[in-house]
């Protein structure tokens, strides 16, 4: 056991006690782990955020289903993981596309015209358009093998981890990843500038037909300037480079910020601890 889990097992282990600033603790150290792994499922960060609350709430009041058979992360994660695979959230029902309907969008509306008028801005409104329409593009997966893709590609987990958060057998998970793995590889292939350079598609020609669709608002931007974790470091820029010319796809995913989960998140959970209400404190 490393030392993170063996941090996370006693901070379980005290929350079981009624601690409260163990539960704290807990929620801190694994939030941002559950809200990115929401916010790839549903794409909208405000759908995320609330999923998030949600699951972390499952989490905290099952805490006496955790028997120390797995590693804590896992088992946060599969908790985190059923609830996404059965939660019915509009917002990403409404905008998910096939992969042929998400082509013929591509195809249309590229237009070198901008909204922005400076420099920074436009390169923000490139960065919206870039994670909003590839986190758009997980949507064309049905629930699970949109899962199992961002837990292999995405998290880079292996199938072994996979297979014990799905509840599946190394063997299905592996399948399931294969198949989503090709399909998004091979619509990139087709129709992604950044995968392939042939394609005409670039995410700065779709900035001016984003904002005509409303798809992108630059006073209210949901992923430019999102909180992120930690920033991009040269190692990170680095390692994605160098994995392009195996796994372009994959690559352009990875790349995306390590986005943090808003604080409000904590905070409402805080206080819901602090007032007592928390079924785990009664």
């Amino acid at each position: 056991m490393n030392t993170e889990e063996s941090e996370l097992i006693t901070l379980v282990e005290e929350a079981k006690a009624g601690k409260r600033e163990a539960l704290e603790g807990l929620i801190r150290r694994i939030r941002d782990d559950v809200y990115r792994l929401a916010l790839k499922m549903l794409w909208h960060p405000e759908d995320a955020q609330d999923a998030t609350q949600e699951i972390l709430i499952r989490i905290l009041t099952h805490l006496d289903g955790f028997r120390g058979e797995s590693a804590f992360t896992t088992w946060a994660f599969r908790v985190a993981a059923n609830y996404l695979l059965t939660t019915r959230k509009r917002r990403a029902e409404r905008e998910a596309l096939s992969f042929e309907q998400f082509g013929k969008d591509l195809d249309e509306g590229r237009s070198a015209a901008t909204p922005a008028t400076s420099e920074a801005e436009q390169a923000l409104l490139v960065e919206e358009v870039k994670i909003g329409c590839t986190q758009g593009l997980l949507l064309c997966l049905d629930r699970e093998h949109r899962l199992a893709y961002i837990l292999g590609e995405v998290f880079e987990l292996t199938g072994a981890q996979g297979a014990a958060l799905l509840d599946v057998t190394p063997a299905a998970f592996r399948k399931r990843l294969s198949r989503a793995r090709a399909r998004v590889r091979a619509f990139m292939a087709r129709k992604c500038g950044l995968v392939n350079p042939d394609n005409p598609c670039r995410c700065r020609l779709r900035v001016q037909r984003a904002v005509e669709k409303g798809r992108v608002r630059p006073d209210h931007l949901l992923f430019a300037r999102h909180p992120v974790r930690s920033p991009r470091t040269p190692a990170l820029r680095k390692r994605v480079e160098e994995m392009e010319t195996l796994h372009r796809a994959a690559a352009v995913f990875r790349s995306h910020p390590a986005f943090a989960a808003p604080e409000a998140l904590l905070e409402g959970i805080t206080a819901l601890i602090t007032s007592g209400a928390h079924p785990l404190l009664e």
